[in-house]
């Protein structure tokens, strides 16, 4: 597995991480704790070394999860997690106080079974809490030695420069993909210049860019499954953007691929500080997934992909309005 910096800031980590909400959270039943265990040693095992997780995730269980599944090679793996919201519920609302950043942070460092953070982002930007009071308390944390580095997620530029100024920001997560190409506008241009990474989730478009959801009624996601209420989703945006995986799938067919590694390997094409944390429950699609990192686009090939998406218009929002406010703060 190639190794790839994040930024400027010297915090190395595989080329392809892993995002392990999905173990827990988000996309229906949570996967057995057995099943999980494996994975996630499957991964290092498999050249993984950036893990990320949140107290969302659950909440809490997930971090446990990483804590007991990562224990034995700790020092040789980077753990991310988040803070961001009250008492860890996405339902409950936002908060990035001083006060709940440090008690976040005391709690996931014994949920991970670890004496430090290596990268701990702030979930969501919090509008009632000046963000130079968010970066001046990961500042104090950094230097207490129960933190490393800082990040930041869904943020919008003015958040991460006011944060930067701060204390530097390593990374900055957020959506990326074939099929939410936003941040290319304003966001990339300024992680480049400040030298902060980028952690695209959903590289592989919430699962639809694999070729694994389809237009038809068929496709039912479990009651608990996050996509049931995102609009990207629904039965007539699937139809419109079948389009998407139809051209992927050509395109790999071509290469001899799977289009889950045209669209991995398009995401690490575009910068060398960009870390995909593509999330699986499955062996043979964490297998898959890690694969595309071997994969190298020419830029005929780039440019290949290139003519033929910006002729595609993404139907259909990625988030429900109440959850869309709470980014590009």
């Amino acid at each position: 597995m190639p190794i790839r910096r994040l930024g400027t800031s010297g915090l190395e980590v595989s080329a392809i991480g892993l995002g392990c909400m999905g173990l827990s959270f988000g996309y229906g039943p949570e996967t057995s704790k057995e099943d999980a265990i494996k994975l996630l040693r499957k991964a290092f095992e498999l050249g993984v070394t950036f893990f990320d997780t949140a107290e969302a995730y659950g909440p809490f269980v997930n971090e446990a999860l990483l804590g007991e599944a990562l224990a034995p090679f700790r020092d040789q793996v980077v753990i991310a997690t988040k803070f961001g919201f009250k008492n860890g519920k996405t339902d409950l609302g936002l908060d990035s106080s001083p006060q709940n950043i440090r008690n976040v942070t005391e709690a996931a460092l014994k949920r991970l079974k670890i004496d430090r953070i290596d990268l701990l982002y702030q979930h969501r930007v919090d509008p009632i809490v000046p963000i130079e009071d968010v970066a001046g308390t990961v500042k104090e944390l950094i230097k207490e030695g129960k933190v490393k580095y800082f990040g930041m997620s869904e943020a919008g530029v003015e958040s991460i420069r006011r944060a930067h100024a701060v204390q530097p920001v390593t990374a900055l997560q957020s959506e990326y993909s074939l099929w939410w190409r936003e941040p290319e506008k304003e966001i990339l241009p300024t992680l480049e210049e400040l030298g902060i990474g980028f952690v695209p989730f959903s590289p592989l478009g919430r699962g639809f860019l694999t070729g694994t959801i389809n237009a038809n009624t068929n496709t039912k996601f479990d009651p608990t499954d996050f996509r049931n209420i995102v609009p990207r989703f629904n039965e007539e945006n699937r139809k419109a953007n079948q389009i998407v995986v139809e051209k992927l799938t050509e395109f790999a067919k071509k290469k001899q691929v799977t289009p889950a590694q045209i669209a991995l390997a398009w995401v690490l094409a575009q910068k060398p500080w960009i870390v995909p944390i593509p999330g699986t429950t499955k062996i043979h699609r964490l297998e898959e997934n890690l694969k595309a990192s071997q994969i190298i686009l020419t830029k005929e090939d780039l440019q290949e992909i290139e003519d033929v998406f910006s002729t595609i218009q993404v139907q259909g929002a990625r988030y429900p309005q109440h959850l869309q406010q709470r980014v590009g703060k």
